[in-house]
């Protein structure tokens, strides 16, 4: 999925220097597919782009919805709802997600918040997204949900380039 993303926005913004730190933002901004995980192999081995950059810049797009989506999930949720059943029911399936991942979380929030985004899987339901889902869902502040958040994105970076660079391996 993510290369038919990657393939797709090849399309539209070409493959030059400029492009692929596009792209690689942009896929950073992504939900499900935009985790360091997937985004830091993707720039260094697919786009050819320096670690460094494509670090940084993936932690950027990681980060950026975070306070969004704390602050306005729940009032895009009630539009859905109003809309239609269909936008209704994506809505609660989200909910239900998230909820089903909170019950962790609840107690020690920022602890809870920060390792369920730090551990790097390229799974949806994992990562920045849903931790800030979480978060909105059981109204953890902003000031301590933000920031563990962030932490977690960069702790999920940091084991992500030490796997691409080989310091670390997961199967033998």
């Amino acid at each position: 999925m993510v290369y038919s993303i990657l393939e797709f926005l090849q399309g539209i913004f070409g493959t030059g220097e400029s492009a692929r730190y596009l792209i690689v933002f942009l896929i950073s901004l992504l939900p499900g597919v935009g985790g360091p995980s997937t985004t830091i192999p993707l720039g260094v081995f697919a786009l050819g782009l320096p670690i460094t950059a494509v670090t940084l810049i993936c932690m950027t797009g990681n980060i950026l919805p975070v306070p969004f989506i704390i602050l306005f999930i729940r009032k895009i949720f009630d539009i859905m709802r109003k809309l239609s059943k269909r936008l209704g029911a994506i809505a609660d399936k989200f909910e239900e997600k998230a909820k089903s991942r909170a019950s962790r979380l609840e107690k020690g929030a920022f602890v809870g918040l920060f390792v369920f985004v730090a551990i790097p899987i390229p799974l949806p339901g994992m990562g920045a997204w849903t931790g800030a889902l979480i978060a909105a869902i059981l109204n953890i502040r902003m000031r301590i949900a933000l920031p563990a958040i962030a932490l977690g994105v960069l702790a999920a970076s940091a084991i992500t380039v030490a796997a691409t660079l080989g310091i670390i391996t997961f199967m033998e």
